[in-house]
């Protein structure tokens, strides 16, 4: 099961394509006995190369920013007809109309199912809470006082003679000076 952060992250990588229009955005939840690559693809288009090229900026843009959050590789940029982006547990497929319709990721993970944004939230919303109520079960741990470090009296002889040498060896010089 991904983590409430995979969540988030995938939630805000949607929010992204929203925001800068993409079209026909689709969350497929892959089967994990089919893909042991990632979890999640997101899925959209826009409506031409240039348009493709913003909604993947977007995304790095706010992945970046607000989580600290890098693709592991972004592959097809330069030519912006089909932009996929790796962000381990899901990865962002971003297509001109065409391309989307040639390729068929829909068509080809027959054994993926589609998720809304909604149902996204409301899985994160459980998975928050189980990890909430997880955290009550456990015992709460009292912290453990640290106890002072034992000091080492040969440390300490040596510390005190070489700091009794400086001052020592500055005023014999001063001394030396002065006759």
């Amino acid at each position: 099961m991904p983590s409430p952060e995979s969540y988030t992250l995938l939630l805000a990588a949607a929010s992204a394509c929203e925001d800068k229009k993409a079209e026909d955005i689709r969350i497929l939840a892959l089967d994990p006995a089919e893909s042991g690559l990632t979890d999640y693809f997101l899925i959209c288009n826009g409506t031409n190369d240039r348009q493709n090229v913003a909604i993947t900026d977007e995304i790095e843009l706010r992945l970046k920013r607000e989580f600290g959050a890098y693709p592991n590789s972004v592959e097809g940029r330069r030519q912006g007809e089909w932009i996929l982006m790796d962000y381990v547990d899901f990865i962002v497929h971003v297509f001109s109309a065409e391309k989307r319709a040639f390729y068929g990721l829909e068509r080809l993970r027959k054994s993926a199912t589609t998720i809304s944004v909604a149902e996204l939230n409301a899985e994160l919303k459980a998975a928050i809470t189980s990890t909430r109520a997880a955290a009550k079960k456990a015992p709460a741990k009292s912290p453990a006082k640290k106890a002072a470090p034992a000091k080492d009296p040969a440390k300490k002889a040596a510390k005190k003679a070489s700091s009794a040498k400086k001052p020592a060896t500055k005023t014999a010089k001063k001394a030396a000076k002065a006759k």
